[in-house]
């Protein structure tokens, strides 16, 4: 069992000024807690910041907690927003970024645990 807050976590920050911009990721639960095939983990990105462009074999299932983004599929942007979640299948193109202005853009994201790294 694993009860915990986001706001305790320690965030991994992810910014090369170049791809990504102001992400940070809180691994929450995954196989270390006892859920062995998938990680849920808390992303957080700054205002303006942004995930690279990227695509990989493994999906992603995201619910959206706090601000506005942009989610980018296959070149097609999509509004998400607190509230809202999706599903972005395997092998397509994606990408995240925050439009809340001076806000964080916060979100769930569930990998399979080959996706957490």
């Amino acid at each position: 069992m694993v009860i915990g807050h986001k706001d305790d976590l320690t965030p991994v920050l992810h910014d090369d000024g170049a791809c990504v911009i102001g992400a940070g990721i809180k691994k929450a639960i995954g196989p270390d807690e006892g859920w062995k095939d998938y990680v849920m983990r808390f992303i957080e990105l700054a205002p303006n910041g942004k995930s690279f462009d990227h695509v990989h074999p493994w999906p992603h299932i995201n619910y959206y907690i706090k601000g506005q983004g942009i989610l980018t599929i296959e070149g097609r942007e999509y509004p998400v927003s607190e509230g809202m979640y999706t599903y972005v299948p395997e092998d397509m193109q994606h990408q995240w970024k925050n439009t809340s202005g001076e806000n964080k853009f916060e979100f769930i994201c569930i990998v399979p645990k080959e996706g957490h790294k």
